[in-house]
Parts: structure tokens; sequence; C-alpha cells
């Protein structure tokens, strides 16, 4: 990792806990193996996210509807799906230190694999080393860990009441696909939406909220019309569509579009049930990774969930001639937590105030205004000045009628300011002596940190008309 690229990293895991985005999880006790909290401000902006998302692929679509489905499953369901079996990943370890890694992310190790496999020699110095404490020759034959967390379902801990945490959030959209289609009446195409948490027990977690083993999803599985097997467009066409969305919602987020690189998932790296994947990957500052995924699952999980429940899960059009056929799916699937870390990395800034004598220099966090966990603050100019006060607080209680709006009588007012672009408010609301006699207020822009008057009967269009332009 470049010296640039780490020092950014860090200053993102430490201003996140400093200012209340994120914390270690049970830190008290020492914290447990990259598990993080989200606090006042990181859950304001984890849910403008998803109520971002939420507004635009389900509630301004004709084709969506909402599930919010259970974490624990018959585990039937995974056995149908072939997570029980197939869900693993090639496990590590250093008979020196003892440490686990995955196999795939040790440089080398394929070929050194190979060679044990055909007992070819292997140059010395292509014999990969530990990554923990650099032994050569101390990793051991790679075995498969199933990355499903299990637990019990009742007071028994045994076989029968052995259940599991959900690993992905669209087996629960695949089971109730009859119970949509029996109370909505959808036409083909369309999709079931859900936000919800999903559990993978991670050998090597790391990059602070990037990989966890407790995450959060926001997927989409798009049923679409049986595709003509001769005719890949009959099907693409979706794909495609999908495609576009994903990088719409990107830009509109604030993400750079030149950050992202869209990989074509070669065959022998896609899932089981893949028959087409696009990664969209970001350049974070310890390399470029998956931010999101786009997968043509085919008709893998319907077939499937068919066969193990004896349930019919085909779809019949209105077409009468047309036989029942399982829908084939599209899966946009995106990660809430993942998008919060792109986002903080992307808005992160310091930079010099030109409005200051000497230059003074400031943390901005140049969040979209709909995203940005205050949409504004009201100061009154002097905290001991009871009538500035009054005022002050009536603005502050009209705007948190319609918006999240942060308090602050603290200290001098360029300090307020500073502290509010720190954590990305928008928009800063001074009430001051002229106010009391004129009516107004001051606005000022967290971006050009330029100041305007605004009367207080129009302060809530014009705070509408910004947010949410």
């Amino acid at each position: 990792m470049a010296k640039d690229s780490q020092n950014l990293m860090e200053k993102i895991v430490g201003f996140a806990k400093r200012r209340g985005f994120i914390f270690p999880g049970s830190e008290i006790y020492g914290g447990l193996a990259n598990t993080w909290d989200y606090g006042p401000l990181g859950v304001e902006l984890k849910n403008n996210i998803k109520q971002l998302w939420w507004k635009r692929f389900v509630q301004e679509r004709d084709d969506m509807v909402g599930l919010d489905t259970a974490i624990i499953m018959n585990p039937k369901v995974w056995e149908a799906s072939g997570h029980l079996k197939g869900f693993s990943d090639p496990l590590v370890e250093c008979r020196e230190c003892h440490q686990r890694f995955k196999a795939d992310e040790i440089k080398g190790f394929a070929a050194w694999v190979k060679s044990v496999k055909t007992k070819a020699a292997l140059a010395p110095d292509k014999i990969p080393a530990c990554p923990n404490c650099n032994t050569i020759g101390s990793l051991m034959k790679p075995k498969m860990f199933n990355l499903m967390f299990k637990t019990f379902l009742g007071p028994s801990e045994d076989s029968s009441s052995t259940v599991y945490l959900r690993p992905e959030t669209a087996q629960g959209m695949f089971v109730n696909f009859k119970n949509v289609l029996d109370t909505t009446r959808k036409t083909l195409p369309f999709g079931i939406a859900q936000i919800g948490k999903a559990f993978r027990n991670e050998i090597t977690p790391g990059n602070f909220i990037f990989r966890t083993r407790e995450f959060e999803q926001m997927e989409i599985e798009y049923f679409i019309p049986e595709p003509d097997p001769e005719n890949e467009a009959s099907w693409r066409k979706y794909f495609d569509m999908w495609q576009m969305e994903m990088m719409s919602w990107i830009r509109d987020i604030g993400i750079r579009p030149e950050k992202i690189v869209e990989h074509d998932v070669p065959e022998g790296e896609r899932a089981h049930y893949s028959k087409k994947t696009i990664d969209f990957l970001y350049e974070f500052p310890f390399g470029q990774d998956e931010l999101y995924g786009l997968a043509y699952r085919t008709d893998f999980d319907l077939k499937n969930q068919e066969k193990a429940s004896g349930v019919n899960l085909k779809y019949k059009s209105a077409n009468k001639e047309e036989a029942p056929y399982w829908p084939p799916t599209i899966e946009p699937s995106l990660g809430v937590d993942r998008t919060v870390l792109a986002l903080l990395l992307e808005a992160y800034a310091e930079e010099k105030d030109p409005s200051t004598k000497l230059g003074a220099s400031r943390v901005v966090l140049k969040l979209k205004p709909q995203l940005a966990p205050y949409k504004a603050a009201v100061f009154p100019l002097l905290a001991n000045k009871p009538e500035l006060v009054a005022l002050a607080k009536n603005v502050y209680n009209d705007l948190r009628k319609d918006f999240m709006v942060a308090w602050d009588d603290r200290g001098n007012i360029g300090k307020r300011y500073y502290s509010q672009d720190e954590i990305g408010t928008p928009y800063c609301i001074t009430v001051d002596f002229e106010s009391l006699e004129k009516k107004d207020i001051t606005v000022r822009d967290r971006d050009t940190m330029k100041q305007e008057r605004i009367k207080i009967s129009d302060l809530l269009p014009y705070l509408r008309e910004k947010i949410c332009a």
C-alpha cells in the first residue's frame, strides 16, 4: 500500500471514531475480530444511503416490491441453494505462527500447490512465505472452510436443531416468490428488493468496514421473461439496463466514475449459479476491490428451491399457450458498509480556508446533501444573549420537523463552522442581532463557504430546494 493511501485510510479510521461515525465493536473489552458499531453520525449516514436506495429502486418504480425476510431460515433453504456444500474458501495455516489465511490471497500459493500435486520442482524463491511471520515453506496444504455461521434453534444443541445465519439476503426473496406473485399480481419483468444483514465467517476480515463477518446488503432479484436460448440479447438487455442503473447510482451518490472499473468476471471465477457477473471495482487505498456486484443467476435458485420444497415456484403468464417456467434472475447486489467506506473516502478533504488571513486549514466532508447526517446546523451568534438563543431555538425546532438538524452554541462562530464542515453538514444557519430586527438569518454553504441572508419565512423551502436538488 502506498504511503499516501495508507495515511488516508488511517485518517479515515481515526476520523470516523473521533467524530462519531464508526466505533470499534466491544471496545471497552479490547474489541472483537474486526467488528464495528455505527455511532450517532454513522447511523444517520447509513440510514440516508438505505433510504435513498429504497426511494430510487422501490418507491419510484412500478416494477419493484420490497421484502424483509428472516435472518434464520429453514436449513433446507441452504441445502437447495448449494451453500452448505459449496460456500467455502480454501484456508491455509502456518505451522510456525499458526495464523490462518485465505489461500487465494497469498502470492504464489497456487503455483506451489500445483507443484506439490504434480511433484514438480519449484525454485526456492517461488515457494510462498507466511504473510505474518515471513517463514518460507511453513504454509500447510489448504483445507476447505465453510463460511456459514452455525447456531442452534431452541434449547437442545444437536443436529436436528442446527440452523445458520443467512450468508446472503437473496434466498429469502426466492423462497417468497410465490407469496409475492399471489399477493401483488405482478407480471414479468419485476423485481423484489430487500435491505438486511448477512453473515459470513470470513477467514481474514479486515480493511476497516470493507470486509466484516456481519454486514448489510441492499439487493434486488429482478425476474425476467424466459429468454430465447438462441438469442443472448433476450436476457442481456435486462442485464445491461441494471449495469447502467448501478453506474448511475454510483455517480449520483458522489462516487467518481473514474474510480470505478467494471470487471467482467471470467467463467472459472464466477459463483456456481452465475452465467455472467460484473464486479464494480473501486479504487480503495488498499487496492482495487469489489464495491458492488451484478450477476445473471439464470433460473438456478427458483428451480432448486422448487425441487427441494416440492412447492411450485414457476411463473404462469396470461398467455395460455405458454408453458409455466422458472423466470431467470438478474441480481444487483450493493453493500451498505462498503458504500459508507467509499463515500467517506470520496468526501474527506483537507483544504485551506481562503477567507482567513493566514489561510487556516480545515477538514471538510463533502457528502451529497441528501446523504449528510445533518442537513443543517443552527447557531445563535452569542450563547449569552437570551433573545438570540430564543429565536435560534425557534428556527431549530421548525427545521427539525423536516430534517436532521444540529444545534451548537459553544465557542466562537468560526470554530462552529469548522466543526460542522468536518461532519459534512451542508448548511450552517446563524441567528444574529440583525435577525431580531429583520427576521432573516445568515446561511453559510459548506463547500463554497459563501454566506447569504435569507428570510426566516423562506428558509424551509430554500433548504428543501438545495437538499433535494
